[in-house]
C-alpha cells in the first residue's frame, strides 16, 4: 500500500508540478519561456516559482544583457525531490496496474 502523505505537496500542485517537470528537461529556463511553454499568468506562475524556491527546489538568477531576465533552475535538491516524487508516482501506477 502505497503512502500517499509521502507525495511532495510543494510539488503535488498542478502548477508547481508542470514547473518542475520542465525544468527536469533543461538546465535552465527564463521566466519569459516557462510563462509561454505554460501558459501560465505572470501572478501565477511567480507565486508557484516562490514557493518552490522558498523549498529550496528552484534556484533563480538574474542576467543583465541588454533586457534583464531571471532564470530558474532546479537545484539538487529539487532534483531529489522530484525523482522521489516520480518514484512515488510510478508505485502507485504499478499497484494500479497489479
Amino acid at each position: 500500500m502505497i503512502d500517499f502523505d509521502k507525495l511532495d505537496k510543494t510539488i503535488h500542485e498542478r502548477g508547481r508540478l508542470s514547473i518542475m517537470t520542465a525544468l527536469a528537461t533543461r538546465m535552465e529556463w527564463s521566466f519569459q519561456d516557462l510563462k509561454a511553454a505554460l501558459k501560465m499568468s505572470d501572478g501565477n506562475l511567480i507565486t508557484h516559482l516562490r514557493a518552490l524556491y522558498k523549498a529550496g527546489y528552484v534556484s533563480m538568477a538574474k542576467e543583465v544583457k541588454g533586457r534583464p531576465q531571471t532564470k530558474y533552475a532546479l537545484t539538487p535538491a529539487g532534483k531529489r525531490a522530484f525523482e522521489e516524487y516520480i518514484a512515488i508516482l510510478e508505485r502507485i501506477v504499478d499497484l494500479g496496474r497489479g
